[in-house]
């Protein structure tokens, strides 16, 4: 984990220190000890509790007539504390059998901790937990596995989310408690210490969050962001939200990794034998192993090898191969031989495939050895509700898309990379496209393009968004438009790239960036373009109608609203079309297509929209809003 945070680590075990000394006072008031004990579950029974945490007991009796009067003397003073409970009054035997339904009760007393009372008691109910737990893992092992993905549907993943849940997203809390479950089944190990760290340090954000919040609640909203960075000594809310991130994916890639080890021991053995991948490389028990012999010291390309051979056959590479990979592989040479590059090109054009194996090398260290430019991008968030992945997500996402469109360019390898480096300037301050350029110029230098190659590369990265911001922003029916886009990107090869890198960019940034509206613009803009680049003249812009021209003789704009037709006459200037659809989108119109048309110095857009959702918004205020922002009176 980067950096140093202030850790709450500390406060948790005197917060867990004091309670139990309250609760045994309590119990101590209320009980004689005899056959009955205080065990708390929960945060509690892990002794991690934070400000605002629940009290979660169990009163376990063996048949004790009293047990309700002992109850009511522990719970009331509690309840008139002002404290939160969740408590239960079980026989051992009940604590047994609720156990065996409910997930919950059972992920619970399987790291119950023993406050006050009879300790056997506790230690029977336990110990008979553990060993259904044990003896029914193959059915309760797959109960807990749905109950993760169903909180990963919901919840999201942590590492991504503008406004994370702390415990139940993926990457979060639960996924360790659940490690651990499966730990106590004896079917895969604890999670490791990198885990271990990441979960403290989310621990330690809930910690703050309550304490910023004065309640216990597990969502870091994005007003809370900067005071809870300020209370763990970080610099501000994107170096929070980045050492989040870094966390929330530590902990996702040992959850899987664990439920790879518990399907492989579920699944019976695998079959015998070895397949080769690649040189150096094979398959074995469903995993990319390294060949017996190899000497990964001598070998610098063959962590890209066994990467590729991953991405290709879909296989997980094996941790105990990753860990060789990431500790003895000796520095790649630089340039790269075209061997490495051709194998970073193959991971790559796997597609979807590429993402898993691209994370693998990400969590092992192994990609900022690479590619030592990465690190300015790893983890960092974009904060933003346009983006739904870090910038280092992005970009992978983003490659792996482009791998669907190698067919529509004359150099799908170039494409693929330039999918892979788009934003790298994210990594440092000012326009992304202008120091992406001067970045991914030392990139492609350091793995061995060739220096046209390197300019090609160089010119994509930095006009990677002209394509999408000329076709929503600009006159597409003005020939000068047209014209300029084809003096900036002076080929069919780069347009081609710039075209499809669009559509693989907009698709990995999320649908509010990306949709068929804006497709369809960037499809016209590149036909155009691509006749002038072919020799031929742009067409002239289409005039406007007797009806469009009586709508533009309205002074500053005239707007009319029929239906799912929004037509919007003005005098025609930079940006109108992107403002009139900004406010289309702030009344939630999803736009369908556009047109435009002009006459001299008035331009005339029509829209065809539908609702995103519910029933469409008040014509009326719809018209108004827009004729505010034809008037410079309303931002979008």
């Amino acid at each position: 984990m980067r950096g140093e945070a202030r850790s709450y680590a500390a406060a948790r075990k005197e917060r867990t220190a004091d309670t139990d000394r309250w609760l045994k006072d309590l119990f101590r008031t209320a009980s004689d000890g005899e056959q009955v004990s205080l065990v708390a579950v929960g945060s509690l029974g892990r002794a991690e509790p934070a400000p605002g945490s629940d009290l979660d007991l169990v009163l376990l009796h063996n048949g004790r007539a009293d047990v309700a009067r002992i109850a009511d003397r522990i719970w009331y003073p509690i309840w008139d504390s002002a404290a939160t409970l969740d408590h239960s009054v079980r026989t051992v035997e009940e604590a047994v059998s609720v156990a065996r339904q409910d997930l919950k009760a059972v992920l619970g007393l399987i790291q119950a901790r023993h406050v006050a009372g009879d300790p056997d008691l506790t230690r029977k109910a336990r110990e008979a937990v553990l060993a259904e737990w044990r003896a029914d893992s193959r059915r309760r092992l797959g109960e807990l596995r749905e109950s993760a993905d169903k909180r990963a549907q919901v919840s999201g993943e942590l590492a991504f989310l503008l406004e994370p849940d702390l415990k139940d997203g993926r990457g979060g809390l639960r996924d360790v408690q659940a490690m651990q479950a499966v730990a106590a089944a004896w079917v895969a190990s604890a999670p490791g210490p990198r885990a271990r760290e990441a979960y403290e340090f989310i621990l330690d954000v809930r910690h703050a969050l309550h304490l910023v919040t004065a309640r216990g609640t597990d969502r870091l909203v994005l007003q809370e962001q900067d005071a809870v960075a300020g209370l763990l000594g970080l610099l501000d809310a994107e170096a929070l939200m980045r050492r989040l991130a870094e966390a929330g994916r530590t902990i996702a890639h040992a959850f899987d990794a664990t439920w790879r080890t518990v399907d492989k021991l579920l699944s019976g053995p695998a079959p015998r034998g070895r397949r080769p991948l690649a040189d150096g490389v094979v398959e074995h028990g469903g995993e990319v192993v390294l060949a017996r012999g190899v000497n990964v010291p001598k070998d610098p390309v063959l962590v890209l090898r066994a990467a590729a051979a991953a991405a290709d056959s879909g296989l997980p590479m094996a941790p105990a191969t990753v860990s060789v990979l990431a500790s003895k592989s000796p520095p790649m040479p630089v340039p790269w031989p075209e061997e490495a590059r051709d194998a970073l090109v193959s991971i790559l054009g796997a597609g979807r495939a590429a993402v898993p194996v691209w994370e693998e090398l990400d969590q092992a260290g192994i990609l900022v050895k690479l590619l030592p430019d990465w690190e300015r991008v790893r983890h960092r968030p974009q904060r933003n509700p346009i983006h739904r992945f870090t910038v280092d997500r992005h970009l992978i996402e983003a490659a792996a898309n482009a791998a669907g469109h190698t067919r529509e360019v004359s150099r799908p390898d170039l494409l693929l990379i330039a999918a892979l480096l788009h934003d790298i300037g994210k990594g440092w301050p000012g326009d992304h496209s202008a120091t992406g350029e001067i970045v991914v110029r030392d990139i492609a230098a350091r793995i061995g393009l060739p220096p046209q190659d390197v300019d090609t590369l160089a010119t994509v990265v930095r006009h990677h968004l002209l394509l999408p911001e000329t076709a929503t922003r600009r006159d597409l029916d003005d020939p000068v438009t047209i014209e300029k886009v084809a003096g900036t990107v002076g080929s069919r090869e780069v347009l081609d790239l710039l075209a499809a890198l669009a559509v693989a960019d907009g698709n990995a940034t999320g649908p509010a960036a990306w949709n068929s509206w804006k497709a369809g613009l960037v499809a016209d803009l590149v036909r155009r373009v691509r006749s002038v680049l072919a020799g031929s003249p742009p067409p002239k812009p289409p005039m406007l109608s007797e009806q469009q021209a009586a709508l533009a003789r309205h002074g500053g704009g005239a707007v009319r609203v029929n239906g799912g037709a929004v037509t919007v006459v003005a005098p025609d200037r930079v940006g109108l079309l992107w403002s009139a659809a900004g406010v289309l989108a702030a009344h939630r119109l999803v736009v369908r297509s556009a047109s435009a048309a002009s006459a001299g110095s008035t331009a005339m857009i029509e829209f065809s929209v539908i609702p995103e959702y519910g029933s469409p918004p008040d014509p009326a205020t719809l018209e108004a809003d827009l004729r505010l922002v034809l008037a410079g009176r309303l931002d979008t």
